[in-house]
């Protein structure tokens, strides 16, 4: 039983797993990925790089090391070190590897390749490997507060604490996903002296809208159950407890009260329409793309096409790759789940993920010679649809051209289509039914609980075709493509929209509708109609095209429509790299929910159930806009 219960919370786990600049030496130098021109290949150019054997047979855990922080809270965390042949661990100083977590790091040592590498891997090549668990969490005293800017301060300390220890060579890099990765950026941020790479799978970048309230509306798929996840791991006795009772029930009773008291009265204040609901100073000061510009060490990103960061990650690589930071990013065809663990990561070619942290460490950490970082592109990415890896430098690169198609007509649920047309529309008027069920069968209600309901129920259908989903609102569509269309980034919808309660939100998803009939889902986008507003400042265009509107999300922008009222609706549909073949049909579905992803606030609930109407044509120029290459 007790078996059974560590890997069900290892599973639930790593869903949620959701400097001063140093001079670095010559064999170290920043190294500048191939050249900024976009090529497609199904693999990556043949390397003469092979990953370096074990130096070591074994490793050993010294667990729950004290690291006490500037307000006297002490945070505890596990170091694994090597052990030689003769089954002595080695003591000589070496570089340490840092992963900071909030999902208890005793519990979360039984999870494998789930919640990231497996650190022996590094271990036996020659590094240390810490595992701390944050302020609040698992064996650490003090309230966890989900990156606060008091727990945000306390990872800088964890890494100069790293560098400090007689076991350390003062030289230290950080791995690891989800909650792990943030915490990297966090850390680079305060830039700890001996800090030399980073290695984040999976990070957010702006959590409102990236995670928390995706288009105005409340996440009820993984936030609910990553605090949950935090929560419960919290509650698991600390291992400390049967060497030190009073220190570790101590620990335990602090988390029961804290962490519970800050959670609920978060969950409840933003269901209820409070501050939570809104983006603002909690959200800013959460989200690690406010400090990202302070990142200057190397940093390696994995990123996953239908992750729950899905928007986020590939904006921290563009403002380091911008900035000049030697940075990598890999966008696979991954769930949160699959990003996470890495395991699909040697399918853009490149060898598996621990080869390539191996790689980079050894390059930036160690300074050691022919690592051959050159062969590596700065950004590949898998592209939809042709299954090909397109690599490149720039996420958004200035050779991309704007792709209008405009909504043309009417269309009916599970009846007539819509058209979606790149001339001159019809002018027509859609009733868009809000049915809460909207969303329950499809690849958005896997991504959004991080990929659990594909671990348990890996053949449905739903998550590989969208046809089911697709009949419960209006589609648009266009005729079967001469030519190919390639999407790249993100993607903005248009939508002339009223709704006779003021509000409501229109979910958005992008298909590739095969000869067959097989529609792919290839990403999507939502948006509250009463958080229209537009900071153009912000927003984001390929020329004079908007393909990634930028909305305030403050109470005081918030404006519903007025009765009879008609209004343009931007919706940010998320980015992604797709090629919808000739022959196939591009798709545009219009729906009022997607659940289990998404859920308004209370005060607007009954809104929500409003059926809305999008119009189209020459006076209303509903459109679907992006780049391509």
């Amino acid at each position: 039983m007790t078996n059974l219960l560590t890997r069900t919370l290892v599973l639930a786990v790593s869903a949620a797993a959701s400097v001063t600049t140093l001079t670095a030496p010559a064999s170290a130098a920043a190294v500048a990925p191939p050249a900024s021109a976009t090529t497609v290949a199904d693999a990556a150019p043949t390397s003469a790089w092979k990953p370096r054997p074990e130096q070591y047979p074994a490793t050993v855990t010294q667990q729950d090391l004290a690291i006490r922080t500037s307000d006297g809270t002490v945070l505890r965390g596990n170091l694994m070190r090597p052990v030689d042949a003769a089954g002595r661990p080695v003591t000589r100083r070496l570089p340490v590897v840092v992963t900071i977590t909030a999902y208890n790091k005793n519990v979360q040592s039984q999870a494998g390749g789930l919640l990231g590498t497996d650190p022996s891997y590094l271990v036996k090549r020659g590094y240390l490997h810490l595992t701390v668990d944050a302020r609040g969490t698992g064996s650490s005293d003090g309230t966890w507060c989900a990156f606060c800017s008091r727990e945000d301060r306390d990872f800088g300390v964890i890494m100069t604490w790293a560098a400090q220890q007689p076991w350390s060579d003062g030289r230290t890099a950080m791995n690891g996903p989800s909650y792990m990765g943030i915490s990297q950026l966090f850390a680079a941020a305060d830039r700890p002296k001996g800090l030399r790479a980073i290695f984040p799978q999976v990070p957010g970048a702006d959590v409102y809208r990236d995670v928390v309230a995706s288009g105005g509306a409340l996440d009820i798929g993984f936030i609910p159950l990553w605090i949950g996840l935090v929560n419960g791991t919290s509650i698991i006795p600390p291992a400390l407890t049967a060497t030190d009772p009073g220190t570790g029930l101590g620990t335990l009773v602090t988390h029961l009260a804290g962490n519970g008291l800050f959670s609920t009265n978060l969950l409840l204040s933003a269901f209820t329409g409070g501050e939570p609901a809104y983006d603002g100073a909690f959200y800013t000061q959460r989200s690690p793309l406010q400090v990202a510009s302070r990142i200057t060490v190397p940093t390696f990103f994995v990123a996953g096409q239908y992750d729950l960061f899905q928007r986020g990650t590939p904006l921290l690589y563009e403002n380091l790759q911008r900035r000049g930071v030697p940075t990598r990013m890999i966008v696979g065809p991954w769930d949160h789940l699959q990003g996470s663990s890495g395991a699909e990561v040697g399918d853009a070619g490149y060898g598996s993920i621990e080869e390539l942290q191996l790689r980079w460490f050894d390059h930036y950490v160690k300074g050691l010679p022919g690592q051959r970082l050159d062969e590596i592109a700065g950004l590949s990415s898998y592209e939809q649809g042709s299954g090909r890896w397109v690599r490149g430098t720039a996420w958004m690169p200035s050779t991309l051209t704007p792709r209008t198609f405009r909504l043309s007509g009417s269309a009916t649920t599970a009846g007539t289509p819509g058209g979606l047309t790149a001339g001159t529309p019809r002018s027509g008027s859609t009733t868009v039914p809000t049915i809460p069920v909207q969303g329950l069968c499809t690849r958005s209600a896997n991504q959004w609980t991080a990929g659990i309901l594909r671990q348990a129920l890996p053949d449905l259908p739903c998550f590989t075709n969208n046809t089911f989903n697709d009949n419960l609102g209006p589609v648009f569509e266009t005729a079967p493509l001469k030519a190919d269309v390639v999407v790249h980034g993100p993607l903005n919808a248009r939508l002339y929209t009223s709704s006779p309660a003021g509000d409501g939100m229109l979910s958005v998803t992008v298909s590739d509708v095969a000869p067959d009939g097989t529609v792919s889902r290839l990403t999507g986008g939502w948006q509250v109609l009463s958080h229209r507003a537009l900071d153009r400042s912000r927003s984001r265009y390929v020329g004079t095209t908007l393909v990634q509107p930028y909305h305030p999300f403050t109470r005081a922008a918030q404006a519903p429509l007025a009765a009879g009222q008609v209004a343009p609706v931007d919706v940010e549909v998320f980015p992604t790299r797709a090629r919808i073949a000739r022959g196939h049909r591009l798709r545009v579905s219009v729906q009022g929910f997607d659940v289990p992803h998404l859920l308004p606030t209370l005060g607007s609930l009954l809104p929500a159930l409003v059926p809305m109407t999008v119009l189209t044509g020459p006076e209303h120029p509903s459109s679907l806009s992006f780049g391509t290459p």
